[in-house]
């Protein structure tokens, strides 16, 4: 004769043993989705956002002329004493072919400046692609091996930045210029910063 079953081994209590993992897959699951679609990839923090500008000099892009005279790279002094827009690009990039524009109508405002960073580039592709669209950028620095975007804290290419007259980040946007974001953040980040 057997004994009674205790309560420990009911088939209930297996239910519940077997059923654990399963409620805590599906948890982190739904955590996992609501961490990846949950929130605006644009609006991922920086830490540089406060602090100076990266004090890194970039060369600047051979070849590239504006009105006779050749762009200069980039040069961290030339941000003080004006707000300026750094944006990240190259000719590759597909959603920078499509800011571009919006950048050119940008520059048209004399009270900043567009610093361009071109991103793991080639000269002749980066020139053509200014060609094609225009050239909004005062100065375009050639960052050919990347570093100078890892000390600009660079996820990927497009990402802009607003650079106030003291040489500081104020603002950083992830992902292209639109016409969208361009009135509604980038602007509205622009006139703080020219206040």
């Amino acid at each position: 004769m057997r004994a009674p079953a205790s309560s420990d081994g009911s088939p209930r209590s297996r239910r519940w043993v077997v059923a654990l993992p399963l409620i805590g897959f599906i948890a982190v699951a739904a955590l996992f989705l609501v961490r990846l679609y949950g929130g605006d990839p644009s609006k991922i923090p920086s830490a540089l956002i406060g602090r100076p500008a990266p004090q890194t000099a970039l060369p600047p892009l051979p070849g590239l002329v504006q009105n006779g005279a050749a762009v200069p790279g980039l040069d961290p002094a030339a941000f003080k004493g004006k707000v300026s827009v750094v944006n990240v690009w190259a000719s590759w990039c597909v959603p920078c072919h499509e800011e571009a524009p919006l950048l050119t109508a940008l520059a048209r405002d004399t009270r900043l400046q567009i610093v361009g960073i071109n991103y793991k580039d080639s000269a002749e592709n980066a020139r053509r692609f200014l060609g094609r669209y225009g050239n909004p950028f005062s100065m375009v620095g050639v960052d050919s091996n990347g570093r100078g975007s890892i000390e600009w804290g660079v996820y990927g290419v497009p990402e802009t930045f607003v650079v106030g007259r003291e040489g500081t980040i104020l603002y950083k946007m992830v992902g292209p210029v639109t016409p969208a974001n361009l009135d509604t953040v980038l602007k509205v980040e622009i006139e703080k910063a020219l206040r």
